[in-house]
């Protein structure tokens, strides 16, 4: 499966200017072997939290029906980094995937909302537990940017089939090292692949990390950036899942019944 995952410097508070990035990235990297595309955490607003809700009531479904269009004008699967959604009086930050058809097949709003950013003062976690989706035949899950911090629905994925997980992010490069350590650590301790799309650049006094990458299920580095935009490119290669999982049968040989429910 063929991988395409932007790294990007977004304009905060702007929906329209970068939904013309992403397009105009699109145009220039696009390929007809192109499988999935990966975007990154709020590519929409970025962290404008205060003006969130404004900017919610006078974009709408703007992003969503975009990353809608996209899909099918470049007959894509999209895993379409997360937006801000409005939702009565509470705004939640949704991660949206779309197939080839333009089809949502799956939303997750972040259930760990993060302290050190102020974000449960303007946000509201998800209320549903994470669920496995499947593009073209393979489970796939998806989290954002915080929630990798928590091994818990990452586990609760691998145990459901997954066989690469998704984290969109706008990581700051304060806490870079937890960022490359803990992706690995996940992609070892789940035997899957893992891919990740960052920001970078410097907003609202924020230095951002960059360095989306893709791990395979050993652990090992397929591709990854610094904190330059770009992108990556990468064939996924399924059958290593699963020959990894047969080798070290970690899921075989787990013993729940020994663990302390937490």
């Amino acid at each position: 499966m063929n991988y395409l995952v932007f790294q990007m410097e977004l304009e905060v508070g702007k929906p329209e200017e970068n939904r013309r990035i992403i397009e105009s990235w699109l145009e220039a990297n696009y390929s007809d072997d192109l499988d999935v595309i990966v975007l990154p955490e709020m590519w929409s607003t970025g962290y404008a939290l205060e003006e969130l809700r404004e900017i919610c009531k006078v974009d709408g479904n703007q992003s969503i029906e975009f990353l809608q269009s996209l899909a099918k004008k470049f007959n894509v699967n999209l895993i379409g980094g997360s937006i801000a959604v409005l939702e009565g009086k509470d705004i939640y930050n949704r991660a949206v995937v779309v197939n080839r058809m333009g089809e949502i097949v799956h939303v997750y709003d972040k259930m760990h909302l993060v302290p050190m950013l102020n974000e449960p003062k303007f946000l509201t976690g998800g209320h549903n537990q994470v669920e496995v989706f499947e593009l073209e035949g393979v489970k796939m899950g998806v989290i954002i940017c915080y929630d990798l911090r928590f091994p818990e629905i990452i586990r609760d994925l691998a145990l459901q089939g997954i066989q690469v997980l998704h984290i969109v992010a706008e990581w700051p490069l304060a806490r870079e090292t937890h960022w490359n350590t803990l992706i690995r650590a996940r992609a070892i301790e789940n035997q899957m692949y893992v891919v990740s799309s960052n920001v970078t650049g410097i907003k609202l006094g924020v230095v951002f990390a960059g360095c989306s990458q893709i791990v395979d299920p050993w652990g090992d580095i397929v591709q990854k950036l610094d904190q330059e935009v770009g992108e990556i490119r990468a064939t996924l290669d399924f059958e290593k899942v699963l020959q990894i999982r047969r080798e070290v049968p970690i899921f075989e040989t787990r013993v729940p019944e020994k663990y302390r429910k937490l």
